[in-house]
Protein backbone atom coordinates (compact mmCIF):
# COMPACT_ATOMS: atom_id res chain seq x y z
CA UNK A 1 0.00 0.00 0.00
CA UNK A 2 1.07 3.20 -1.12
CA UNK A 3 0.11 6.45 1.18
CA UNK A 4 1.24 9.68 -0.07
CA UNK A 5 2.77 12.39 2.41
CA UNK A 6 4.12 15.26 2.02
CA UNK A 7 8.07 15.74 1.14
CA UNK A 8 10.01 18.80 -0.26
CA UNK A 9 10.98 17.48 -3.44
CA UNK A 10 8.48 16.51 -6.70
CA UNK A 11 9.65 15.50 -9.67
CA UNK A 12 9.89 18.48 -12.08
CA UNK A 13 8.09 18.01 -15.51
CA UNK A 14 8.47 19.83 -18.38
CA UNK A 15 4.85 19.11 -20.78
CA UNK A 16 2.05 21.05 -19.78
CA UNK A 17 -1.09 18.98 -18.47
CA UNK A 18 -4.57 19.94 -18.33
CA UNK A 19 -8.10 18.12 -17.98
CA UNK A 20 -10.21 17.21 -15.56
CA UNK A 21 -10.74 15.45 -12.06
CA UNK A 22 -13.80 14.96 -10.29
CA UNK A 23 -14.13 13.78 -6.73
CA UNK A 24 -17.02 11.13 -5.63
CA UNK A 25 -17.78 9.86 -2.18
CA UNK A 26 -20.85 9.86 0.06
CA UNK A 27 -23.21 12.98 1.00
CA UNK A 28 -20.85 14.91 3.46
CA UNK A 29 -17.67 13.17 2.81
CA UNK A 30 -15.62 17.11 2.30
CA UNK A 31 -15.95 17.05 -1.60
CA UNK A 32 -16.73 20.42 -1.73
CA UNK A 33 -15.09 21.94 1.04
CA UNK A 34 -12.32 19.93 -0.63
CA UNK A 35 -12.62 22.16 -3.79
CA UNK A 36 -12.52 25.28 -2.22
CA UNK A 37 -9.34 24.24 -0.92
CA UNK A 38 -7.45 23.48 -3.72
CA UNK A 39 -8.78 26.57 -5.67
CA UNK A 40 -7.88 28.74 -2.87
CA UNK A 41 -11.30 30.61 -3.10
CA UNK A 42 -15.11 29.54 -2.35
CA UNK A 43 -16.45 27.71 -5.63
CA UNK A 44 -18.68 25.28 -4.28
CA UNK A 45 -21.42 25.20 -1.44
CA UNK A 46 -20.34 23.88 1.54
CA UNK A 47 -22.79 22.70 4.60
CA UNK A 48 -23.16 20.51 7.50
CA UNK A 49 -25.88 19.14 6.00
CA UNK A 50 -25.62 15.86 3.33
CA UNK A 51 -26.83 16.17 0.17
CA UNK A 52 -26.45 20.35 -0.49
CA UNK A 53 -24.36 20.24 -3.85
CA UNK A 54 -26.40 19.69 -6.88
CA UNK A 55 -25.08 21.52 -9.81
CA UNK A 56 -21.66 20.70 -11.24
CA UNK A 57 -19.26 22.98 -10.12
CA UNK A 58 -15.85 22.93 -11.26
CA UNK A 59 -13.31 25.05 -9.57
CA UNK A 60 -9.86 25.73 -11.49
CA UNK A 61 -6.89 25.07 -10.24
CA UNK A 62 -3.90 26.80 -12.16
CA UNK A 63 -0.12 25.58 -12.31
CA UNK A 64 2.75 27.19 -14.16
CA UNK A 65 2.95 23.52 -15.76
CA UNK A 66 -0.63 22.17 -15.40
CA UNK A 67 -4.48 23.53 -14.90
CA UNK A 68 -6.65 20.76 -13.31
CA UNK A 69 -10.56 21.06 -13.32
CA UNK A 70 -12.15 19.96 -10.76
CA UNK A 71 -15.77 19.08 -11.12
CA UNK A 72 -17.66 18.59 -7.72
CA UNK A 73 -20.80 16.19 -8.14
CA UNK A 74 -23.58 15.71 -5.80
CA UNK A 75 -22.62 13.01 -3.40
CA UNK A 76 -24.09 9.43 -4.78
CA UNK A 77 -26.94 7.88 -2.80
CA UNK A 78 -30.03 5.66 -3.01
CA UNK A 79 -32.74 7.73 -4.13
CA UNK A 80 -35.95 8.15 -2.73
CA UNK A 81 -37.33 11.09 -4.96
CA UNK A 82 -37.66 11.88 -9.18
CA UNK A 83 -34.55 14.79 -7.75
CA UNK A 84 -32.37 11.85 -6.38
CA UNK A 85 -32.47 10.32 -9.36
CA UNK A 86 -31.60 12.80 -11.35
CA UNK A 87 -28.56 13.69 -8.88
CA UNK A 88 -27.33 9.90 -9.48
CA UNK A 89 -27.45 10.15 -13.11
CA UNK A 90 -25.87 13.44 -12.84
CA UNK A 91 -22.90 11.35 -10.97
CA UNK A 92 -22.28 8.93 -13.40
CA UNK A 93 -22.45 10.89 -16.57
CA UNK A 94 -19.92 13.24 -14.93
CA UNK A 95 -17.04 9.67 -14.10
CA UNK A 96 -17.49 8.69 -17.31
CA UNK A 97 -16.01 11.95 -18.45
CA UNK A 98 -13.47 12.94 -16.51
CA UNK A 99 -9.52 11.90 -16.19
CA UNK A 100 -9.11 11.18 -12.59
CA UNK A 101 -11.56 9.98 -10.00
CA UNK A 102 -11.06 11.32 -6.30
CA UNK A 103 -12.86 9.34 -3.73
CA UNK A 104 -13.80 10.34 -0.68
CA UNK A 105 -13.55 9.04 2.59
CA UNK A 106 -13.91 10.94 6.35
CA UNK A 107 -11.30 9.32 8.39
CA UNK A 108 -14.04 10.16 11.04
CA UNK A 109 -15.98 7.55 10.02
CA UNK A 110 -15.80 3.68 8.84
CA UNK A 111 -16.22 2.70 5.83
CA UNK A 112 -20.20 1.51 5.43
CA UNK A 113 -22.53 0.74 3.71
CA UNK A 114 -22.40 3.87 1.26
CA UNK A 115 -18.87 3.67 0.92
CA UNK A 116 -19.13 0.62 -0.55
CA UNK A 117 -22.21 1.34 -3.18
CA UNK A 118 -19.81 3.76 -4.69
CA UNK A 119 -16.74 1.46 -4.79
CA UNK A 120 -18.30 -0.94 -6.31
CA UNK A 121 -19.36 1.57 -8.81
CA UNK A 122 -16.24 2.53 -9.29
CA UNK A 123 -14.54 -0.94 -9.73
CA UNK A 124 -16.64 -1.21 -12.67
CA UNK A 125 -14.78 2.08 -14.49
CA UNK A 126 -11.56 0.48 -15.45
CA UNK A 127 -10.02 2.90 -17.35
CA UNK A 128 -9.85 5.89 -15.16
CA UNK A 129 -6.78 6.36 -12.44
CA UNK A 130 -8.84 6.60 -8.83
CA UNK A 131 -6.99 8.27 -6.24
CA UNK A 132 -8.59 7.38 -2.70
CA UNK A 133 -8.65 10.63 -0.50
CA UNK A 134 -8.67 10.18 3.34
CA UNK A 135 -10.54 14.07 4.24
CA UNK A 136 -11.44 15.37 7.70
CA UNK A 137 -7.69 13.87 9.04
CA UNK A 138 -8.11 16.80 11.77
CA UNK A 139 -10.36 14.63 13.47
CA UNK A 140 -8.81 12.24 14.27
CA UNK A 141 -5.31 10.68 16.05
CA UNK A 142 -2.99 8.92 14.44
CA UNK A 143 -3.76 5.61 15.18
CA UNK A 144 -7.61 5.98 13.58
CA UNK A 145 -6.32 7.34 10.40
CA UNK A 146 -3.78 4.77 10.08
CA UNK A 147 -6.75 2.18 10.66
CA UNK A 148 -8.32 4.18 7.87
CA UNK A 149 -5.67 4.11 5.45
CA UNK A 150 -5.26 -0.16 6.05
CA UNK A 151 -9.21 -0.30 5.75
CA UNK A 152 -9.48 1.76 2.47
CA UNK A 153 -6.62 -0.35 0.69
CA UNK A 154 -8.43 -3.46 1.60
CA UNK A 155 -11.80 -2.48 -0.11
CA UNK A 156 -9.27 -1.69 -3.08
CA UNK A 157 -8.19 -5.19 -2.86
CA UNK A 158 -11.77 -6.61 -2.60
CA UNK A 159 -13.61 -5.23 -4.72
CA UNK A 160 -10.23 -5.28 -7.49
CA UNK A 161 -10.19 -1.53 -7.54
CA UNK A 162 -6.09 -0.69 -7.99
CA UNK A 163 -5.89 2.73 -6.37
CA UNK A 164 -3.16 4.98 -7.92
CA UNK A 165 -2.35 7.13 -5.02
CA UNK A 166 -3.92 7.25 -0.99
CA UNK A 167 -3.49 10.24 0.21
CA UNK A 168 -4.39 11.52 3.57
CA UNK A 169 -6.07 15.18 3.44
CA UNK A 170 -7.34 17.92 5.76
CA UNK A 171 -9.28 21.09 3.94
CA UNK A 172 -9.65 23.22 6.72
CA UNK A 173 -6.40 22.53 8.47
CA UNK A 174 -4.99 23.08 4.68
CA UNK A 175 -3.19 19.84 5.38
CA UNK A 176 -1.83 17.80 2.42
CA UNK A 177 -3.74 19.66 -0.01
CA UNK A 178 -1.04 20.96 -2.39
CA UNK A 179 0.33 17.68 -2.28
CA UNK A 180 -2.73 16.37 -3.28
CA UNK A 181 -3.16 18.38 -6.47
CA UNK A 182 0.56 17.45 -7.18
CA UNK A 183 -0.37 13.91 -7.23
CA UNK A 184 -3.60 14.30 -9.36
CA UNK A 185 -1.69 16.64 -12.18
CA UNK A 186 0.72 13.77 -13.72
CA UNK A 187 -2.50 11.41 -14.10
CA UNK A 188 -4.25 14.04 -16.62
CA UNK A 189 -3.41 14.47 -20.27
CA UNK A 190 -0.42 16.53 -21.67
CA UNK A 191 -2.22 19.42 -23.34
CA UNK A 192 -2.88 23.45 -23.19
CA UNK A 193 -4.97 25.03 -20.77
CA UNK A 194 -8.49 24.72 -21.11
CA UNK A 195 -9.37 28.33 -19.29
CA UNK A 196 -7.92 31.50 -19.55
CA UNK A 197 -5.56 31.95 -16.28
CA UNK A 198 -7.82 33.48 -13.05
CA UNK A 199 -10.81 31.68 -13.87
CA UNK A 200 -11.82 29.93 -11.18
CA UNK A 201 -14.68 28.47 -12.37
CA UNK A 202 -17.21 27.64 -14.73
CA UNK A 203 -20.29 27.99 -13.36
CA UNK A 204 -22.65 30.94 -14.77
CA UNK A 205 -22.42 33.99 -11.80
CA UNK A 206 -26.31 33.45 -11.44
CA UNK A 207 -26.12 30.29 -10.58
CA UNK A 208 -23.21 30.46 -8.34
CA UNK A 209 -25.37 33.24 -6.45
CA UNK A 210 -28.34 31.56 -6.49
CA UNK A 211 -26.34 28.80 -4.49
CA UNK A 212 -25.07 30.70 -2.05
CA UNK A 213 -28.47 32.31 -1.19
CA UNK A 214 -29.36 28.61 -0.40
CA UNK A 215 -26.12 27.87 1.45
CA UNK A 216 -27.51 31.05 3.99
CA UNK A 217 -30.99 29.55 3.63
CA UNK A 218 -29.74 25.54 4.98
CA UNK A 219 -28.19 27.01 7.95
CA UNK A 220 -29.47 26.04 11.06
CA UNK A 221 -32.76 25.11 9.75
CA UNK A 222 -34.55 21.51 10.49
CA UNK A 223 -33.13 18.15 9.65
CA UNK A 224 -36.34 17.86 7.05
CA UNK A 225 -35.75 21.43 5.17
CA UNK A 226 -32.54 20.86 2.68
CA UNK A 227 -33.53 18.68 -0.02
CA UNK A 228 -37.26 20.99 0.07
CA UNK A 229 -35.06 24.62 -0.47
CA UNK A 230 -34.21 25.92 -4.30
CA UNK A 231 -33.38 28.99 -5.26
CA UNK A 232 -33.85 31.17 -8.47
CA UNK A 233 -31.85 34.28 -9.17
CA UNK A 234 -34.91 35.72 -11.31
CA UNK A 235 -33.17 38.95 -12.30
CA UNK A 236 -29.03 40.25 -11.66
CA UNK A 237 -29.11 44.01 -13.17
CA UNK A 238 -26.64 46.68 -12.45
CA UNK A 239 -28.91 50.04 -10.77
CA UNK A 240 -29.34 52.50 -13.26
CA UNK A 241 -28.25 56.59 -12.60
CA UNK A 242 -25.37 55.05 -10.11
CA UNK A 243 -22.18 57.05 -10.35
CA UNK A 244 -19.22 55.08 -12.01
CA UNK A 245 -17.34 54.81 -8.54
CA UNK A 246 -20.39 53.95 -6.78
CA UNK A 247 -21.86 50.91 -8.52
CA UNK A 248 -24.28 48.67 -7.16
CA UNK A 249 -26.25 45.74 -8.27
CA UNK A 250 -29.49 44.59 -8.18
CA UNK A 251 -30.46 41.16 -7.09
CA UNK A 252 -34.10 39.67 -7.27
CA UNK A 253 -34.03 36.02 -5.83
CA UNK A 254 -36.99 33.48 -5.03
CA UNK A 255 -36.49 31.32 -2.39
CA UNK A 256 -38.73 27.72 -3.11
CA UNK A 257 -40.19 25.47 -0.13
CA UNK A 258 -42.60 22.70 -0.74
CA UNK A 259 -44.83 23.13 1.40
CA UNK A 260 -46.69 26.39 3.43
CA UNK A 261 -45.97 25.23 6.60
CA UNK A 262 -42.21 25.63 5.29
CA UNK A 263 -42.65 29.35 4.90
CA UNK A 264 -42.50 30.67 8.83
CA UNK A 265 -39.71 27.96 8.73
CA UNK A 266 -37.47 30.13 6.43
CA UNK A 267 -38.98 33.05 7.54
CA UNK A 268 -38.34 33.33 10.83
CA UNK A 269 -40.93 35.28 13.51
CA UNK A 270 -40.97 39.04 12.39
CA UNK A 271 -39.03 37.53 9.01
CA UNK A 272 -35.95 37.78 11.24
CA UNK A 273 -34.36 34.65 10.39
CA UNK A 274 -35.05 35.43 6.05
CA UNK A 275 -33.05 38.83 7.12
CA UNK A 276 -30.30 36.73 8.52
CA UNK A 277 -30.28 34.90 5.27
CA UNK A 278 -30.13 38.17 3.53
CA UNK A 279 -27.14 39.89 5.26
CA UNK A 280 -24.93 36.33 5.46
CA UNK A 281 -25.76 35.90 1.40
CA UNK A 282 -24.92 39.22 0.60
CA UNK A 283 -21.59 38.98 2.29
CA UNK A 284 -20.09 36.00 -0.06
CA UNK A 285 -22.16 37.68 -3.03
CA UNK A 286 -20.13 40.98 -2.76
CA UNK A 287 -16.76 38.49 -2.10
CA UNK A 288 -17.91 36.90 -5.12
CA UNK A 289 -18.93 39.52 -7.20
CA UNK A 290 -16.55 42.53 -6.09
CA UNK A 291 -19.24 44.84 -6.65
CA UNK A 292 -22.08 46.13 -3.55
CA UNK A 293 -25.26 44.24 -3.97
CA UNK A 294 -28.75 44.92 -3.08
CA UNK A 295 -30.26 41.91 -2.59
CA UNK A 296 -34.05 41.56 -2.63
CA UNK A 297 -35.36 37.52 -1.26
CA UNK A 298 -38.96 36.28 -1.65
CA UNK A 299 -39.91 32.82 -0.20
CA UNK A 300 -42.52 30.82 -2.39
CA UNK A 301 -44.06 27.70 -2.29
CA UNK A 302 -43.75 25.60 -5.43
CA UNK A 303 -45.67 22.20 -4.20
CA UNK A 304 -43.73 18.97 -4.04
CA UNK A 305 -41.05 20.17 -6.49
CA UNK A 306 -38.82 17.41 -6.23
CA UNK A 307 -41.07 14.72 -7.22
CA UNK A 308 -42.71 17.12 -10.27
CA UNK A 309 -40.63 17.00 -13.71
CA UNK A 310 -42.36 20.28 -14.79
CA UNK A 311 -41.24 22.15 -11.56
CA UNK A 312 -37.47 20.36 -11.50
CA UNK A 313 -37.25 21.23 -14.91
CA UNK A 314 -38.23 24.87 -13.88
CA UNK A 315 -36.12 25.20 -11.04
CA UNK A 316 -33.05 24.33 -13.60
CA UNK A 317 -32.56 20.13 -12.73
Amino acid sequence: MSVRTQTSEQPAESVHRAGFACFVGRPNAGKSTLTNALVGQKVAITSNRPQTTRHTVRGIVHRPDAQLILVDTPGLHKPRTLLGERLNDVVRTTWAEVDVIGFCLPADQKIGPGDRFIAKELAGIKKTPKVAIVTKTDLVDPKALAEQLIAIDQLGKELGIEWAEIVPVSAVGAKQVDLLADLLIPLLPEGPALYPEGDLTDEPEQVMVAELIREAALEGVRDELPHSIAVVVEEMLPREDRPADRPLLDIHANVYIERPSQKGIIIGPKGKRLKEVGIKSRKHIEALLGTPVFLDLHVKVAKDWQRDPKQLRRLGF
